[in-house]
């Protein structure tokens, strides 16, 4: 399929890019298991309470076993008493981990993800950045330009290394390069750019 690519001027020129990733079956299911996936994965969760054993206190009886009239009690630190241990409460070791990715899984939800942000003109390919731009306001100009102020660039490595400085204190855009990106990421940012070496060597992964 033949896109726009552009440079930071706003001219435009064509390019051909397999349509293995710009145009493949969009599946909305496998996406949405794979998002799941990935947060379950990353998930931290640190809760804890204490148990019984782990109060401070002591441990004598509150009262006689027998001959009160009451029911019986060990010590105040039962979870049945303020101040007591929690029963069955989180123990800040869960595992909310999910199965493993396997490898076309990302590559089907990636593809079907940047398809859906090229039918929604949210897709961008730039030339790749061939001098350096250091200055945060004229990466701020440029996106604000191209209507790309919550976006994801995903670039070569040399444009990477000539904009990162300018791009990396500008709030919800992200800078990275094809081996760090995630279909969380692509489905976080409204726009998705790319440079046209970024995209090609994603292209070299899908033939």
């Amino acid at each position: 399929m033949k896109l726009n690519k552009i440079n930071i001027e706003g001219k435009t020129n064509s390019i051909e890019i397999s349509d293995k990733i710009v145009a493949s079956k969009i599946n909305d299911k496998l996406v949405s298991s794979v998002l799941y996936k990935s947060n379950a994965n990353f998930k931290g969760r640190k809760a804890k309470t204490k148990q019984k054993n782990e109060i401070k206190g002591s441990t004598a009886k509150i009262y006689s076993q027998k001959g009160t009239g009451n029911a019986r009690h060990a010590s105040k630190k039962a979870p049945i008493f303020v101040g007591g241990g929690v029963a069955h409460g989180p123990k800040g070791q869960s595992n909310y981990k999910k199965r493993k990715l396997n490898k076309s899984e990302k590559k089907m939800s990636i593809a079907s993800l940047i398809t859906k942000k090229n039918n929604s003109k949210d897709l961008i390919i730039f030339d790749d950045f061939q001098s350096q731009i250091l200055k945060t306001k004229e990466m701020n100009n440029i996106l604000k330009k191209f209507e790309a102020s919550n976006s994801i660039i995903i670039a070569d490595n040399k444009s990477k290394d000539n904009i990162f400085k300018s791009v990396r204190n500008i709030p919800n855009v992200k800078i990275t390069d094809i081996n760090h990106f995630s279909a969380y990421d692509l489905a976080k940012f409204k726009k998705i750019i790319f440079t046209e070496t970024s995209i090609k060597e994603l292209e070299k992964r899908y033939s």
